[in-house]
């Protein structure tokens, strides 16, 4: 199969015939990135899965767009260890993570901003509860979870990472782990092309500027924020937790596949994902 199946309804608020954002940079807070985001994946969410659906399975633990699976990076902890432990996943999507988790015994909770996202999880199947909520106010009480995830979800989106992270540590229990993907910071200095053209810096890397797209009133309808590496370390120790691994994954030779900016061409040259794994004392 190359695409998922049918999808269960029409998409919801559907853009209007022939708009187009404007791309721009510009500074956008906390209520904005939210909002804006919320409506994107709403918006886009059917799309994002008949594209990428495949790849990341229905029951796959995928960090990033290189393929690097949770079954041989054991990040959380071994499999066999997972049982039994309360999981939360953040920006869960499809809630694909999560189905791995469950089926390794563990006790998972897919969280994810989007409703239109949750809808996906829903028509895959699971039994493990769907939560739709902002990542910076967790709905849920101090201690709840032994581990938490989040892949690609949630920390590129949001303008202040802090607000996450402190709330991650708050319902972890003490010795709990956190570890999460993102596009990798050096990425930010680069086009987001997967071919040659995307190999020249076009841009600062310490350029911190959000991309945002637009609507024809200059309301966001899309926003990422930019950290640098060091801004990542600093705001995981800021937020209580201790970094204790940095993974950069290579690009194996059986992904030949394109993601957007994520491609063989560039994968073996510049990374594209960085994974933090970072512990509560």
């Amino acid at each position: 199969m190359t695409t998922r199946e049918p999808i269960i309804q029409e998409s919801e608020r559907p853009e209007p015939e022939g708009f187009e954002p404007e791309a721009t940079r510009r500074d956008a807070d906390v209520a904005e990135s939210s909002r804006a985001n919320r409506g994107w994946w709403d918006r886009n969410a059917d799309e994002y899965q008949v594209e990428h659906g495949t790849f990341l399975g229905d029951d796959r633990f995928v960090w990033g767009p290189e393929g690097l699976d949770e079954v041989e990076a054991e990040l959380l902890g071994p499999p066999e260890e997972l049982k039994g432990k309360d999981i939360l996943e953040i920006g869960a999507g499809a809630a694909q993570c999560a189905r791995w988790l469950a089926a390794q015994g563990a006790r998972p909770m897919a969280l994810d901003l989007s409703h239109r996202q949750l809808q996906h999880a829903l028509r895959i199947g699971g039994s493990f509860p769907l939560v739709c909520a902002d990542a910076g106010a967790l709905p849920f009480a101090d201690g709840s979870f032994d581990l938490a995830c989040s892949a690609y979800g949630a920390l590129p989106f949001v303008a202040d990472p802090r607000l996450v992270l402190r709330e991650v540590r708050r319902v972890l229990r003490p010795g709990g782990r956190f570890v999460f993907s993102v596009t990798h910071p050096i990425r930010w200095a680069f086009p987001d092309e997967p071919g040659p053209e995307g190999l020249s810096v076009a841009a600062s890397y310490f350029d911190r500027t959000p991309y945002v797209e637009q609507d024809e009133e200059g309301r966001a309808v899309y926003v990422e924020h930019h950290r640098t590496l060091g801004d990542r370390v600093r705001d995981i120790v800021a937020s209580g937790f201790r970094l204790v691994d940095l993974v950069e994954p290579e690009w194996p030779a059986w992904n030949s596949s394109e993601w957007g900016g994520w491609s063989p061409l560039r994968g073996a040259l510049i990374p594209g994902t960085a994974v933090f794994v970072c512990e509560r004392d």
